[in-house]
C-alpha cells in the first residue's frame, strides 16, 4: 500500500512540475522560443495527466482497454522525445546550414534503421504481432534516442556553442531517455518476477522525467537567452579592436 501511495504521489508530482513549467513559459511569453519543448510537454501532460488517468478510472488498472491505452501512449511519447532530439540538432547548427542537411540525413537514416530492425523482430514473433511492435519499437526509439542525444551533447562541446539553455535542454532530455532505457535493460538482464527490479522499474521513469522538468526548468529560469549570450561573447572582441583604434 505504501508503495502504491509513493507511485500515486510521485506521478502527481511529474504532472503538476510539467504544468509549472507550461505555466512558466506562457508568462514569461518563451513558449515561442522553446516551441519544442512547450509541445512535447503539452502532449506528455494530455497523455499522462488526461487520457490514462480517464481510461485508468473508467476500465480499471486491469483492463484490456487501460493497457492498450498505456503502451500506445508510450510509443507516442517515445516518437516524441525522437523528435524533440531532432529538433535540438536543428537548433544546435542554426548557424550551420550545411551541417544541418546531413545531420537531417543522418537522423531519417537512423529512424529507417529502428523502423527496419522493428520490422525484421516482428516478422520472427508473428504470433505476438501487436505486442512485439509496440515494446520493439519503443524500445529501439528510446535507445537511438539516447545514443543521439549523447552525440549531440559530444558536438556542443565540439562547436563551442553558445547556446547554454540548449545544453542544458539537452542534458534534461538525457535523463529522459536514461528512465526507460534502464528499464528496458532491467527487463532483459532480470527475471520478470523479480520485485525488487519490478518496485525499481515502478520508480525510474518518473524520477528521470522529474529530473528532466527540473533541468528544464533551471534552464528557462537561469539561462541567458540564446541571442543575449552570443552577444555578450561577441561584445569582447568589439571591445578590445575600439581600445586598439582608440
Amino acid at each position: 500500500m505504501l508503495e502504491s501511495f509513493l507511485d500515486s504521489g510521485l506521478y502527481l508530482v511529474v504532472d503538476a512540475s510539467a504544468l509549472a513549467l507550461l505555466v512558466f513559459c506562457a508568462y514569461k511569453r518563451s513558449w515561442k522560443r522553446l516551441a519544442a519543448p512547450w509541445t512535447y510537454l503539452l502532449a506528455f501532460l494530455l497523455i499522462d495527466a488526461v487520457a490514462r488517468r480517464y481510461f485508468l478510472y473508467r476500465y480499471g488498472i486491469s483492463s484490456g482497454q487501460y493497457y492498450y491505452c498505456y503502451w500506445l501512449t508510450d510509443v507516442a511519447l517515445a516518437l516524441g522525445a525522437f523528435l524533440m532530439v531532432c529538433t535540438f540538432f536543428h537548433r544546435a547548427c542554426a548557424q550551420d546550414a550545411k551541417m544541418w542537411r546531413f545531420l537531417r540525413l543522418f537522423l531519417v537514416f537512423v529512424f529507417l534503421l529502428v523502423l527496419g530492425i522493428t520490422l525484421l523482430s516482428l516478422s520472427r514473433n508473428i504470433d505476438k504481432v501487436y505486442s512485439r511492435l509496440i515494446i520493439d519499437f519503443q524500445q529501439n526509439l528510446y535507445f537511438s534516442g539516447l545514443v543521439l542525444n549523447t552525440l549531440l551533447y559530444i558536438m556542443m562541446q565540439q562547436i563551442e556553442t553558445a547556446d547554454d539553455e540548449l545544453n542544458m535542454l539537452v542534458c534534461g532530455m538525457g535523463l529522459q531517455f536514461a528512465g526507460p532505457a534502464a528499464t528496458f535493460a532491467l527487463r532483459i538482464l532480470t527475471t520478470p518476477d523479480n520485485e525488487f527490479t519490478k518496485s525499481l522499474m515502478v520508480f525510474l521513469g518518473p524520477l528521470c522525467t522529474l529530473g528532466m522538468l527540473l533541468t528544464w526548468f533551471y534552464a528557462v529560469v537561469k539561462m541567458p537567452k540564446p541571442a543575449t549570450a552570443r552577444a555578450s561573447r561577441k561584445l569582447v572582441p568589439v571591445m578590445a579592436t575600439s581600445r586598439r583604434a582608440a
